[in-house]
């Protein structure tokens, strides 16, 4: 790999603009360590999940901009947009990334309001007089 790739990963409001080169295993997220940007643990297992499945997790630096949408949304984004970088990086990485289903954009997201209700289905409280 002679440059640097760049990818971006979407889930719900989030957008994830992902950089990769080759490197010590250093993941940075807006300018922060992804340990410090994301303080659960779980959020943090999922960034690292692309790398733990191709085993590399110490051999590329990554440089994340994540923004819009909450936390959980921007980690799911990042863990796309990783995944999509490495197939950039190395071919080789494909199936063992679509295998765990890394892959996959999740399309779900936040239904629209409709009029005359509450919410998207959520009625206002009935009255019968």
């Amino acid at each position: 790999m002679e440059k640097q790739k760049n990818t971006i990963g979407r889930r719900k409001e989030a957008v994830a603009r992902v950089y990769i080169n080759k490197g010590t295993g250093n993941i940075t997220i807006n300018d922060k360590d992804y340990k410090s940007y994301f303080s659960l643990v779980y959020l943090q297992n999922q960034v690292e999940l692309p790398l733990k499945t191709i085993d590399a997790v110490d051999k590329f630096d990554l440089k994340v901009n994540a923004q819009g949408g909450g936390i959980k949304g921007q980690a799911e984004a990042i863990k796309l947009g990783i995944a999509r970088a490495l197939c950039e990086v190395n071919p080789e990485f494909r199936p063992a990334l679509k295998s765990a289903g890394l892959l996959k954009r999740d399309p779900r997201a936040v239904e629209r309001k409709k009029p005359g209700k509450a919410k998207a289905r959520r009625s206002f409280q009935f009255s019968k007089r």
